[in-house]
Parts: C-alpha cells; sequence; structure tokens
C-alpha cells in the first residue's frame, strides 16, 4: 500500500511541479518504507545467526550399533528397527527399544514423564523410551520403533497441529489500522467530493462549465492528490516501526537477564499472560535432591546445605557420626569423577548423590572408607526389593551388612535402634510405631524417606549371604528436591501482578500439593486434582474446575496440553507455559508462549520454546512479563502521540481544504511529521524502560481494546487545543500577527507547520505516562528519549531555515519561533488538566479471568 502511493505520489508530482520537486513527495515515502524494512530485516537476521550454528551441531551425532553382525557408527537419523543399540552412562536412547542385556541399567525419564524418579531397566521391565537418558550402569537394546512411532515421534505430531496464531497485540493493532484506515478513507472521499463540487459549482456559476482545458485537468489531479495526502496522513506510517523497535529493544534487554527470546512477539505476547502453568521439576525445583531432615537417635533436625560446620551440632556423639558415615559411603552406588577443571563430579542416581553428599557435608571422606573396608558382595537397589545392600569384611576381623531403601521395607527389618552413645538398642513397639509417625511426617513435607541400617556378623567361610532380618537401626533421611531462589517471591509477584500460576507435573498429589504451598501457588480455596480424575471429566464439568486448578498432579503431556487448549479456548486466557522436558513440549508449542528452560531443558523443550530460560530461573520469567507489559505500554503511548498527530494534521487539512480549496501542511511537511519524526517518536517512546508498577496491574485482557478510554480523553483534549491554535493562525493569522505582503501566506504556513510540529514535541513529552500528570520524572534516565527530542527539534531548525525549497517554508524571525515554542510548551499543562478529567473503565478492560478462588472447589 505504501509503495502504491509512493508510485502514484511521484507520477502526479512531476506532472504538477516537474522535476526534481515533484519526486519529493514519493521519493521521501519510498526511504521511509525501506527504513522500517531494514529495521525488520536485520532484527531477524541477527536473530537467525544466533541458531544456525546450533542447528548445525546438533545434528552431528552419531552412535554405536550392531548391524548385520558388525558393529557400525552411524548417524541417530539412520537408525532402523532391528539395529542393537549399545547405551551407557550418560547416552541419550535413540530410540524406542528393548532391553537385551547389560548391568545395572537406570533410565532417567523425566523428560518424558516428569518423574524426577529414575527406573531400572532390566527383563521384569525392559521397555526403553526415545529421548530419555542413561543414568547409570550399560546395556544394549533392539530397536523396536524410530521417527515418529516412537513415543517421543507422538509428542512431536502434536507440535505440528495448527498454524502460527497472531499475537494479541497483533489481533488489536490490526484493528487500529483498520479503523484508522476506513476513517482516512472516508476523509479522503469526502475531501475530494468536496472540492470537486465547489470547482464544477464555481465553473457552473462562471458559465464555463462546458469548456474544459489542461489547467482544469491538472486542478482536479491536485484535488485527488490531496485526498491520497490525507490518507498518507491517517495511516500510522511509524506503526510498524514502532513495534519493531520496542520488541527488539526488550529482546537486547531481557539477553542481559538471561532470557533468550527466539520470536520477536513473544515479548509483548508475554506481557498479556493471564496464566503460566508451569512444570515441577527443574523448573520451580532445582532438580537436585538434597538431604533435608534427618532423625537420629531419637531426635529429628532439619539439616542447612548451606553450612558445612558441624551440621548436627551436640545432636549425636563422634561415635554415631562414624556409624552414620560408614553406612553412607560403604552402600552406595555412586562414583566420583575428575573433571577437566580438577571439581569432583558425582555420579549416580538424583538419591544416592543427595545421601553421598550429605556425608561430605558432614565431613565424611569416600576414598578413606573405601580403602579400609573391603566389599565383598553388593545387592544394588532395583524396584522389586526396593533397598540396596552391602556386605563388608572390617579391617580388624568380622563382616559388616548395611541396608538402606524404602523406609517401611527397611523398619520391618530392623529390631535394634542405635542410642546416643553408638551402641545398639533394643527397638520396643512403641518405638517402631513412633518411627513411622516420624515416617509419615516426612512424607507429608513431600519428602522421600530412606532408612539407614547395619548389622554386625560372625567372620565365617559359612556366610554367603546378605541377611534381611536383624538390622540396627541408624537413622531416617528425609531428602527432597528444593525449591530455586526466588521462586517463592516471583509467585508472589505474578498474582499480585493478576497472573495465576498453575503447576502441572508428573508427580504423585501429595508431592505436588507440598511443593505447590510451599511456594505460594496453592491456596486455601485452590483446586488439587490427578490428571486421571482431570481426564474423565466431561466438557461441562471441565469449564466448571479448570478455573480453580491450581495444581494437577501425574499429568501426562496430552493432559497438561488438554489444560492450556481449554484455557485458551474456554476461557481467553493468554496463556504462558514453562517446562524443560520433551513431555512439555506440545503444551510449549500450543500456549500463546513458551519458556523453556536452558540448562535443564531438552532440544525438543527449547526448539518449541518462544523464550529460553538461560539461568533456568522462575524468576527470570517475571522479568520477560515486565518487560513484554512495558512493550506493550509503550506502544500504546506511541499509538496515543501518533493518533493526535494524525487527527490534528487530517482534520486541519481537511477543514481548510474544504473552506479556501488550500491546505495549510504540504505533503512534503506532512511526510517529515508522520513518517521521519514519527520514527523518531517511536525510537524514544518504544524503548521507554519498565517501571515496577506494571507488576502491580492485572494483565490486559484478550477481549480489552487496544486504545483505551484514558487514551481517547488524552488524544480529544491535545488534538482540540491544537485544533484551536491552528485554526486561529490559519484563518486569522495574517491579522493577528500584522504579516502583509508576498510572503504573508507562505510565513503564516510556515508558523502553523512549525507549531504544529513543537505541540508534537511536547506532545511527546506527554505522552510518557498516559494516567500520570508528572511526565518528567526520569525523563533524563532515558539518555534516547532526550537524544530524539533534541534531534527533532534541530532537525526542524534546518528544514524551515534551509530546505525552504524543499519543504516550502520561509525563515522565521526569532519572535516567531518563541511563539512556536509557547504554544508547544502550552499542551504540557493543558494534557494536565485534561489528564484530571476522570474516566471509567470499560468492562473488557478489567481482568477477564476469574476473580480470586474464593468460592472455588473444596482443595482435594
Amino acid at each position: 500500500m505504501a509503495s502504491i502511493r509512493a508510485v502514484y505520489l511521484t507520477g502526479v508530482g512531476i506532472a504538477t511541479e516537474g522535476w526534481p520537486k515533484g519526486m519529493y513527495d514519493g521519493l521521501g515515502i519510498i526511504l521511509s518504507v525501506f527504513l522500517v524494512v531494514m529495521v525488520t530485516a536485520i532484527s531477524d537476521y541477527k536473530q537467525a545467526l544466533q541458531f544456525r550454528d546450533l542447528d548445525k551441531e546438533k545434528k552431528k551425532i552419531y552412535i554405536q550399533v550392531i548391524r548385520d553382525g558388525r558393529t557400525q557408527e552411524v548417524s541417530i537419523y539412520d537408525l532402523v528397527i532391528g539395529d542393537v543399540v549399545q547405551l551407557s552412562t550418560g547416552d541419550i536412547v535413540p530410540a524406542d527399544g528393548i532391553y537385551i542385556i547389560g548391568y545395572s541399567l537406570v533410565i532417567d525419564e523425566s523428560s518424558l514423564s516428569g518423574e524426577s524418579e529414575p527406573v531400572n531397566i532390566d527383563n521384569q521391565k525392559p521397555f526403553l523410551l526415545s529421548g530419555t537418558k542413561v543414568q547409570d550402569g550399560s546395556g544394549k537394546m533392539l530397536v523396536t520403533a524410530v521417527g515418529m512411532k516412537t513415543e517421543w515421534g507422538k509428542l512431536m505430531e502434536t507440535l505440528n497441529e495448527g498454524g502460527e496464531d497472531e499475537t494479541p497485540l497483533q489481533v488489536k493493532l490490526n484493528g487500529v489500522a483498520t479503523i484508522i484506515g476506513k476513517i482516512g478513507v472516508a476523509f479522503a472521499v469526502l475531501t475530494f467530493l468536496v472540492l470537486t463540487v465547489r470547482f464544477l459549482v464555481e465553473k457552473a456559476l462562471l458559465k464555463e462549465f462546458t469548456h474544459w482545458s489542461s489547467h482544469d485537468a491538472f486542478t482536479l489531479l491536485d484535488y485527488f492528490a490531496i485526498a491520497v495526502t490525507i490518507i498518507v496522513v491517517a495511516v500510522p506510517e511509524g506503526l510498524p516501526l514502532a513495534v519493531t523497535l520496542s520488541l527488539a529493544f526488550a529482546m537486547k534487554k531481557l539477553m542481559y537477564d538471561k532470557a533468550l527470546v527466539r520470536h520477536l512477539a513473544a515479548c509483548e505476547t508475554m506481557g498479556s499472560a493471564s496464566c503460566i502453568c508451569t512444570d515441577k521439576t527443574g523448573t520451580l525445583t532445582t532438580n537436585h535432591m538434597v538431604v533435608d531432615k534427618i532423625w537420629i537417635c531419637g531426635k529429628a533436625k532439619a539439616i542447612n546445605n548451606n553450612s558445612s560446620e558441624d551440621i548436627l551440632g551436640s545432636e549425636i556423639s563422634k561415635s554415631v557420626l562414624s556409624i552414620l558415615l560408614q553406612v553412607i559411603f560403604q552402600n552406595t552406588g555412586c562414583e566420583i569423577s575428575k573433571l577437566e577443571d580438577g571439581r569432583m563430579k558425582i555420579l549416580g542416581t538424583p538419591t544416592e548423590k543427595a545421601l553421598l553428599e550429605f556425608g561430605f557435608l558432614l565431613g565424611g571422606d569416600l576414598d578413606s572408607h573405601r580403602k579400609a573396608f573391603q566389599i565383598l558382595k553388593v545387592k544394588p537397589f532395583n524396584s522389586v526389593r526396593k533397598k540396596m545392600s552391602v556386605l563388608v569384611a572390617l579391617p580388624e576381623g568380622g563382616l559388616w551388612a548395611t541396608c538402606k531403601g524404602a523406609s517401611e521395607i527397611v523398619l520391618t527389618m530392623c529390631d535394634k535402634v542405635i542410642d546416643d552413645s553408638g551402641k545398639a538398642a533394643n527397638l520396643s513397639e512403641e518405638q517402631t510405631r513412633n518411627i513411622s509417625d516420624v515416617i509419615n511426617g516426612f512424607a507429608s513435607e513431600a519428602l522421600r524417606t530412606l532408612c539407614l541400617a547395619f548389622k554386625d556378623l560372625d567372620d565365617n567361610s559359612e556366610q554367603s549371604d546378605i541377611p534381611d532380618f536383624g538390622y540396627t537401626l541408624v537413622a531416617i533421611i528425609g531428602i527432597k528436591d528444593p525449591l530455586r531462589p526466588g521462586v517463592k517471591d516471583a509467585v508472589r509477584i505474578c498474582l499480585e501482578a493478576g497472573i495465576t500460576v498453575r503447576m502441572v507435573t508428573g508427580d504423585n498429589i501429595n508431592t505436588a500439593k507440598a511443593i505447590a504451598k510451599e511456594c505460594g501457588i496453592l491456596t486455601e480455596n485452590g483446586l488439587a486434582i490427578e490428571a486421571p480424575d482431570f481426564r474423565r471429566k466431561t466438557a461441562e464439568e471441565m469449564r466448571g474446575i479448570i478455573p480453580y486448578i491450581q495444581v494437577m498432579a501425574r499429568s501426562s503431556p496430552a493432559d497438561k496440553h488438554t489444560l492450556v487448549t481449554n484455557l485458551r479456548n474456554m476461557f481467553g486466557e493468554v496463556v504462558a507455559v514453562t517446562g524443560d522436558g520433551t513431555n512439555d513440549a506440545p503444551a510449549l508449542h500450543e500456549a500463546d508462549i513458551g519458556l523453556a528452560m536452558g540448562k535443564s531443558g531438552t532440544e525438543v523443550a527449547r526448539e518449541n520454546a518462544d523464550v529460553i530460560i538461560m539461568d533456568d530461573n522462575f524468576t527470570t520469567i517475571v522479568n520477560v512479563a515486565k518487560r513484554g507489559r512495558a512493550v506493550y505500554r509503550n506502544i500504546q503511548k506511541f499509538v496515543q502521540f501518533q493518533l493526535t498527530v494524525n487527527v490534528v494534521a487530517l482534520v486541519i487539512n481537511f477543514v481548510s481544504a474544504c473552506i479556501s480549496g488550500s491546505a495549510p501542511l504540504t505533503a512534503v511537511q506532512l511526510l517529515w511529521v508522520n513518517m521521519i519524526m514519527d520514527t523518531l517518536g517511536a525510537l524514544a517512546l518504544a524503548t521507554e524502560p519498565p517501571v515496577d508498577e506494571l507488576m502491580k496491574r492485572p494483565p490486559v485482557g484478550r477481549g480489552e481494546s487496544f486504545i483505551t478510554r484514558a487514551m481517547w480523553r488524552n488524544i480529544f483534549g491535545q488534538s482540540i487545543y491544537q485544533l484551536v491554535v491552528l485554526a486561529i493562525l490559519n484563518f486569522d493569522g495574517k491579522r493577528l500577527l500584522g504579516l502583509s505582503g508576498s510572503d504573508a501566506t507562505k510565513t503564516v504556513n510556515t508558523l502553523i507547520f512549525n507549531s504544529f510540529v513543537f505541540c508534537q514535541v511536547f506532545n511527546e513529552i506527554n505522552s510518557r505516562d498516559i494516567e500520570k500528570i508528572n511526565v518528567f520524572q526520569g525523563i533524563f534516565s532515558s539518555k534516547i528519549f532526550v537524544a530524539v527530542i533534541v534531534s527533532t527539534v534541530t532537525f526542524q531548525v534546518i528544514i524551515v531555515e534551509f530546505l525552504g525549497t524543499f519543504a516550502s517554508t520561509v525563515p522565521l524571525s526569532w519572535q516567531l519561533w518563541l511563539l512556536s515554542v509557547l504554544i508547544g510548551a502550552v499542551s504540557v499543562p493543558v494534557a494536565v488538566v485534561v489528564k484530571c478529567i476522570p474516566v471509567h473503565r470499560r468492562a473488557a478492560e478489567h481482568h477477564d479471568g476469574y476473580d480470586a478462588l474464593s468460592t472455588g472447589p473444596e482443595l482435594t
């Protein structure tokens, strides 16, 4: 559309004004359009470069397979059914398959299932799934499914459903542009008709209606050019640039906040988010198990993992501590690996690593214990036994058996308990009940409990197996996946900002509820539900409970996808989804904005996200929302500023053209105001930094009008003032200023142009805040804004004083310059008065989510 207008204005200009003056209008539009296109293209190109190298590297993955009776190295994309794949610790399972043979193969399925507890693979449980990770051990598997036929592939199918939806802001801006375009066309047609009718009436009155000349044709062509100019004025040419600049600026700033924005539109979409559906493991929690509590010698104590100084205090004696460390270090499946930088890394399951790290925290040394004791036999943990047993030979002679595992199993194997002095005392029934209560208490706090026990054995050759009874209970360990630092504050800020946070996890309901309460997600009247129950609900039942769901446990990828879809379609929510696993990818893709964890997230999750949280910190999501709201608010400021410019320019030219047959503002002057000045205005207002007040307002709902009543109030207030002043100058300026002579009309028109520009300079300052009266607060903290104001004034001086031939202006005296500045400056107190006029928000402008969950279903 802009290109068509440029070509037309160039042709008309050359025909009516000659070369080169006739090219100015069209050439100016072409240059402005080129500027917008180049800014957008450069931004997109830089964004593409960030991912190009990553895409190349990710495809260079080769694995060892047995094919045709020999070992071969093939790409993961060349796997076929029937290949035998060798798996070892750290490998990603490349396809679905069946376990053939191996040793202590442990698989981390959290990326698919959301469950943090690894799965032991053996002949009783032989199925391996693509995309999971080998946590420990080694083995061989027979490939049974590849590509889209795998469980991972079925997840990918959901990612290809549907097309690219427009963001909430794009929908609203399209509506604004459509309305403005229709108004502009209507004014243009009306102007052309009025001028044409006036011209025809004059010819009829002069009795020249039957006599037509080339001059008459050029007059009608000039009228048509005025109509086209009005359309140019009406259409907000700077709006695409303002959006692009605001999004690009926010994207750059978010990079410093550890958020990589993959799609520019995601910035503003996150600002409209009314709901966040978040995963638990790896998102709210650290995905790193630690010992949180311990019961030993009849006392329970919370563990401070940030301190290594005597964490058990005087709770236990040295002899008890020695026994505890022996049980921990002798009965572990972890290995210690030394990294290139000299640091030590623990390899093993999350639970094993947590226990071993606790031993180190107590001051123990793994190497010294392994050197002092000879391990004779090991029975590793599996899903059937739910315990790990080890038999060792003591340095002074004799055998020692240790056992650790599920509390309810190990406790039944114990008939003694260690006392304060480190001696074994008989375990009474009452003590057993008390210990069971301790275990249940730990479990209610979402702690995974382990019992540690030992048994002294005689050193004789008949001892051939590890016993299953007669143990002495040492301690009960409570292990948890702790919340990430700052999560509580981040959730609180989200709730204050009207953003509902929902936890959707594969963990069991008790763990999910405990974590949700701890971080503030689950409130008194909120609903915690298990996914199988949710799945059985009808559409009508879902409509009744979804607004109150704050926790969904034991969820599958399909459940998360269903929840997100219903929140968007049933309730019009703008939904953000956070996650790190492959199982989160469908929901990340379906949501209005997907946020993937950069460190712990899988490649699939990152590829289907709009924003990658590089530090895996939930608090970074708050920064994304804050920046997003700033983008939306800044674009509103710019639209208010530009619509004021357009309304004034359109009306003054329309009225003047209809009354006098000419427009005081020429096409070139309007081009400067409407294109170049608006470009600078976009740069100034679109880069305003976010303020804390943004996160104390409700989110912008899908049904809320982009141009609010407060904006309309400001637009009309400023427009009325400017139109009154410019109309007085246009129709009575010569008399008021005492101007006469051949240049009087041109001087008045230059003064009108100059005053109009200075009104917009001060209106730009007024637009810094839509509602606050003090628009000068923090103005010097935005260097870009100050630079734009100075540049605009400088350009205006150059245009008026030195480019008169190009801009149809004449140099002004210092008195007229001062008058222009004063006319513009008066717009500031006018804006103050206008902002004091109260406006009531429309019902649609309120958050169209739900009231606080005061009437929701009872908590599950």
